[in-house]
Order: C-alpha cells, then structure tokens, then sequence
C-alpha cells in the first residue's frame, strides 16, 4: 500500500485578485503587501508540518506565496520547490487583464454561463482538469517510485513502526505531518511514503478538485456544503488530502478530502482577505 498527503494552497492575494481583474496565465502580477501577510499566515499555519515535496506553478504569484510558506517552516526552509507549468491558472484568452464583470457580460452575450463560457483563446474546462489529471497521476507515481526504492533499502523498518511526535502534527487533524493514524485507534501512526506541498491557482484548483471528488471519488468531510466544494478557495486557502495506492495501482486512488479551503490563519490577517475570492 502506498500513502501520500498531499496539501494545496492557493497563492497569496494580488492587486488584481483585490480589484477583481482577470489574471489567468498573461498577467503574472506579483503578491500584494496583504498576499504576503497571507503568505506568511499560511506558513505559520503549516510551520510544523514536515514536507518530502514542494511543487509550484510557475508565475510569480504562486512562486512567491511557496517560497513564503516554506520560509516560515520549521523541519523544510532549504527544500526545493518545484515549479510546473501544469500548475497554472485556467488561461483567460481575451478577458485576461479585464474585470471579471466583463468575462460575464462576453458568456452572456453568447448564451453560456461562468465558468463554463471559454473566452476566445481561453481554455476550457476539460483542458484545464486535463492539466489536473496528468499532474496528479505524476505525484501517485512519484510516490509508487519513492515507496518501492524505500521498500528495497537493506533493513528498511516496517510501516508499522511509524512513530508520531508533536511537532509533527498537522494544524488541522491528528495526523501527522509523514503518517496518519492507525485504524486500530492506539495513537500509532502509519509511515506515509511522501508528503506533498502544492501551491496554484483558484479556478485550476476547482477544476482539480472536480476531478479528485467527480472521476475519482474523493470521499468529503460530512460537515461539507456543496457550494463549499463549488467554491473558489479563498487566497491562501488550505485543502488537504490523504491518498492511496493499492499494491501501486495508479488507475484506483483511494483519496480522503481532510479539509477543503480552509482559511482560519487568515483571521487575524484582515476580514478582507478571508471575503478575497475572485479568480
């Protein structure tokens, strides 16, 4: 059995985000002075959670809220992210650099709705969860990769000698940041093979969050509204994921949604921030 977390973030509030412009992948505007309060809330909230990856999109406002999160981590400040191009936000075409009020008025004048309406040289919605699709099966195979080269190490320790300590454990949950709980409910934790830190984009991170709950069904929290799930993340907003891998099968995940957009670092960073949900 191979388990990974996975963790995704969204970036930090732009100037854009705030006056509800459309940025998409043609307008790489960098953190506001409030995106990187977020930024650093967000690290702060996750300072104890010991990560094994970090991966990025790889414009500026994604890039700066990772090295930011990462800045204020306690086991994980040399860790190199990774920046993917699959990562990106939904590209706009046409309406990227105009208010969001104009995308509307471009769907209604062709009889469609946001966000399915796709601007002139925008990407549609089955594009974007294609971009999803493929970066997730790459993390469940680079965690298939890291579990059978741990597996094969002379004296490798069995899973079950997985051990949890404070500073571990994540801000959220019990589970800790390289194991969750065992099922036998003791406080003995199981190894995870990785644990992974992802920052993007709000309507990429819909679209792959459409993808892990409608293709591969996610199972949710029970506290959880549908218009939470069909909600933008709020900027730095947390979701969190445990998933496995039966014997490697990468076509079956079985994924665990532990929270979704979760904004409670933001409280004391500005009501503003936590309301911030453009895309």
């Amino acid at each position: 059995m191979v388990r990974f977390g996975l963790t995704v973030v969204r970036h930090g509030e732009t100037r854009y985000n705030k006056d509800k412009i459309l940025q998409g992948q043609g307008v790489d505007e960098p953190l506001s002075a409030t995106g990187f309060r977020q930024a650093d809330a967000a690290g702060l909230f996750l300072s104890n959670v010991k990560f094994t990856h970090a991966f990025s999109s790889d414009l500026l406002r994604a890039k700066q809220t990772a090295a930011a999160i990462l800045g204020k981590n306690r086991f994980c400040k040399d860790l190199e992210i990774k920046y993917d191009a699959r990562l990106r936000e939904r590209k706009y075409g046409v309406a990227e650099g105009r208010p969001l009020a104009d995308l509307k008025a471009m769907a209604k004048d062709a009889g469609e709705q946001c966000p399915s309406f796709t601007p002139s040289g925008g990407e549609t919605l089955d594009e974007v969860r294609e971009r999803a699709r493929d970066f997730f099966k790459f993390l469940c195979q680079l965690a298939v990769e890291l579990e059978q080269k741990e597996h094969g190490k002379p004296g490798a320790p069995g899973r079950s000698s997985g051990t949890s300590g404070e500073q571990f454990v994540f801000p959220w949950t019990n589970h800790c940041s390289e194991a969750e709980p065992s099922s036998q409910g003791s406080g003995s934790c199981t190894v995870l093979d990785a644990n992974i830190l992802v920052v993007s984009h709000g309507a990429y991170m819909r679209n792959w969050i459409g993808h892990l709950v409608s293709d591969l069904n996610c199972t949710l929290p029970a506290n959880l509204t549908k218009s939470q799930l069909s909600s933008v993340s709020p900027n730095t907003g947390v979701s969190h994921f445990i998933i496995k891998l039966e014997n490697g099968n990468l076509l079956k995940p079985n994924i665990t949604c532990v929270c979704l957009n979760q904004d409670s670092h933001l409280v004391d960073v500005g009501a503003e921030c936590v309301a911030s949900k453009v895309f």
